[in-house]
């Protein structure tokens, strides 16, 4: 089979690239990190573990990076790093200066795996995996916030258009401030090529539209779920299109989800994803997405 590739958000999920917690985050200062109240080291490992289990139930394999200490407590979050595409891994910079040094670990894994490098950002450019969205093969829309940057995306767009695909850039809100995290991916989950779930209020304006002129079905979030998970209520992991995984406690989110013709899995995550900040996406990063 094809060892990588993806540039679409919810076709099979064949292949992925994740990171089992450990020693980095059980001994995480949530201070430093920026986690919140609910966070518990060994809890976050266990839950961790069972949405491990579930990914792998879904027939992805997963490529795993191994805690062995380093620190680099938010490694876990796999989907940030680095960016797939059909031709190779772009390598990103990351916009949180305590994750910095993540992107080696992707790029050692990649190059074990003979997976190309299609490029990489440098300088002072930054982008995160979190605010890129491919909605469709050859349109990349990207977040430009407080993690991504115009240097970065003037970049990327460099990167990719030898290869035909056109990159749009949209304006994200501060929200919650600057140590807090709002990417792109915060206020859109795709669940199929047709069908995403969002949350309005926060989106680019000209994204929304966008969307709709597109002719998406968007489910629109429970806002009382989405301000009470810090928006991680919005951050759903499709492993094939319409069958997802979220995190558990939000059935209003669910049902929404449900009610749209999708089959949903959660998982407790009260002290890894809700403490964290981040959700089922942020914690894959999809190195093959395609139909078998």
């Amino acid at each position: 089979m094809t060892a990588f590739g993806s540039q679409e958000m919810s076709a099979p999920l064949q292949r992925v690239l994740m990171r089992r917690p450990g020693a980095s985050l059980r001994a995480a200062d949530p201070a430093k990190w920026h986690y919140g109240p609910t966070f518990d080291g060994e809890r976050a490992v266990a839950q961790y573990s069972a949405f491990a289990e579930m990914v792998e139930q879904s027939g992805a394999e997963i490529i795993w990076l191994e805690d062995d200490g380093d620190g680099l407590a938010d490694a876990m979050f796999t989907h940030d790093p680095s960016l797939m595409s059909d031709h190779g891994a772009i390598l990103l910079r990351m916009g949180k200066p305590l994750r910095v040094a993540e992107t080696a670990l992707h790029e050692k894994a990649y190059a074990e795996r003979q997976i190309p490098i299609l490029g990489r950002i440098t300088g002072d450019g930054t982008v995160e995996g979190g605010d890129c969205i491919w909605l469709d093969a050859k349109t990349l829309v990207i977040g430009r916030g407080v993690r991504t940057n115009q240097e970065g995306i003037d970049q990327i767009t460099r990167i990719l258009a030898p290869h035909g695909v056109s990159v749009l850039a949209y304006d994200l809100p501060l929200w919650q401030g600057e140590e807090a995290c709002l990417h792109l991916m915060s206020v859109m989950s795709p669940l199929a090529d047709n069908l995403a779930l969002v949350f309005a209020p926060l989106l680019p304006a000209a994204f929304y539209q966008l969307l709709k002129k597109r002719g998406i079905e968007l489910i629109e979030a429970p806002a009382d779920e989405f301000h009470a998970s810090n928006g991680l209520s919005l951050n759903v992991l499709p492993t094939k299109p319409y069958e997802v995984i979220m995190v558990d406690g939000f059935p209003a989110t669910r049902a929404a989800m449900e009610a749209a013709g999708c089959t949903v899995q959660t998982f407790e995550a009260d002290a890894l994803c809700i403490a964290c900040e981040g959700g089922p996406t942020c914690l894959t990063r999809p190195v093959l997405r395609r139909a078998a």
